[in-house]
């Protein structure tokens, strides 16, 4: 494991070895993601009571911000960030591009959810990881010599996602109001191209050796500046902005916890990316279409007053697309497939001038520099994020939504479970690496 393989070598026995254990770790954080990702949708369920979809995309917005710095400073460090930087300052343009996308995206989905509801509106944007598929495909060398069976995997595993798709869509269609089910289903399909577009300074910066934490924690400048120029443009101004802002107090926690809890499953979605690429990473963390149809179904009872044919065909279709979902995701990689990775990693490397040692820890998810202790900054962070939640938390209430209670509580035990799982894992191979 001592060096990165070159496209005319095969890679030994041991960085097989490693490489299958990372694509275990990958394929255990891409499920961690469907589960964190999932429940963060869940407060987006306020725009049913009248609140601006634009406002609930900037509140989250600012939950998000307060995440992606302070978990990373808490794990590991705002100077092993600064390290990253240094050795590939080029990544910090992709990735406020990927937050740029990222916010424009999810104000989409928020009307999505607020036309078709969460069982719905979730596997109609999750079509990103068939766009996500193209672009590994194409930019990246994912599945190039993969053989006729994981081809075929992938193949099949789109065509099943598309029928599943039509039957969500007929299934809300028939229930909804045409005008209105079209216009969250357009919302939807949007969210998913610019989801699936934003994946590829994801694969950029882990085939550089960019470690997560730092990706993420530049990634949410381009989230932040994104979302308050729509939303300023979308209020007329930002006085009406801070108008409503104000006027939401009671629900603020409610969304910055929301984006909170979308930070946790994004970082373990960036892990999923980075040990088993775009191609399978985004569709397993696509998941969260059932956590999604579980905490719309079962915890908001969205399908009460259905008939039974439309209830049949959004299960039936979500069922399908997690099955399509499911073989594109579990397509092991082989030799072959690995040195285009390595192939691409060694353009990157080229391309911008990274230090070889550097990509070669990235892929092998290994440190290349050692652990660096924590400073004044990184509890400055901590400190600001809680006392955000905080202040925000003393002026909650709870909003007037229909939830039952106890599927609630089982639904957030097992994204528990998931977590620490998922982080103990991360731990143990990579030292969250």
């Amino acid at each position: 494991m001592g060096q990165l393989s070159s496209p005319a070598t095969a890679p030994g026995p041991a960085v097989l070895e490693r490489v299958r254990t990372l694509q275990r770790v990958g394929v255990l954080c891409g499920i961690a993601a469907g589960a964190w990702l999932g429940a963060a949708e869940v407060p987006t369920k306020l725009v049913t009571t009248g609140i601006s979809p634009v406002l609930i995309s900037f509140a989250m917005v600012a939950g998000v911000f307060l995440g992606r710095w302070s978990l990373p400073a808490m794990v590991r460090g705002t100077s092993g960030i600064r390290a990253d930087i240094v050795e590939a300052p080029h990544l910090v343009i992709w990735a406020i591009i990927a937050g740029c996308l990222w916010s424009v995206a999810n104000t989409l989905t928020i009307f999505a959810i607020r036309d078709l509801g969460l069982s719905v509106a979730f596997p109609l944007w999750n079509t990103n990881g068939l766009i996500g598929i193209l672009w590994g495909v194409l930019f990246f060398g994912e599945l190039h010599h993969a053989g006729w069976r994981r081809w075929g995997a992938v193949g099949g595993g789109a065509a099943i996602i598309f029928v599943g798709g039509m039957l969500l869509a007929r299934a809300s269609s028939s229930q909804i109001a045409s005008h209105v089910a079209v216009r969250g289903i357009a919302a939807a399909l949007g969210a998913g191209v610019l989801w699936g577009s934003m994946y590829i300074p994801y694969r950029k910066a882990y085939l550089s050796g960019m470690n997560p934490l730092s990706f993420v924690s530049f990634f949410t400048i381009g989230e932040l500046g994104m979302m308050t120029a729509l939303a300023v443009v979308y209020m007329g101004g930002f006085h009406n902005l801070y108008r409503q802002l104000s006027g939401a107090q009671d629900v603020l926690f409610w969304l910055l916890a929301a984006g909170f809890v979308w930070v946790i499953g994004d970082i373990f979605q960036q892990y999923a990316v980075k040990y088993i690429g775009v191609s399978r990473g985004i569709p397993i963390s696509n998941s969260n279409q059932l956590w999604g149809l579980l905490w719309g179904a079962v915890a908001f009872g969205e399908f009460r007053g259905w008939q039974h044919g439309a209830v049949a065909g959004a299960i039936w279709g979500s069922v399908l697309m997690a099955l399509g979902l499911a073989a594109i995701s579990f397509s092991v990689v082989d030799n072959s497939e690995y040195l285009k990775w390595v192939e691409a990693a060694e353009r990157e490397h080229r391309r911008y001038g990274i230090d070889i040692e550097f990509v070669r820890s990235g892929m092998e998810g290994r440190a290349s520099t050692p652990p660096q202790r924590r400073t004044w900054l990184d509890w400055m962070l901590v400190a600001m994020a809680t006392g955000a939640f905080v202040w925000t938390g003393t002026r909650a209430h709870w909003p007037s939504l229909a939830l039952d209670g106890t599927a609630a509580i089982v639904l957030l035990a097992l994204c528990l479970a998931l977590l620490a799982a998922c982080a103990t894992a991360l731990w143990k191979v990579t030292r969250f690496n």
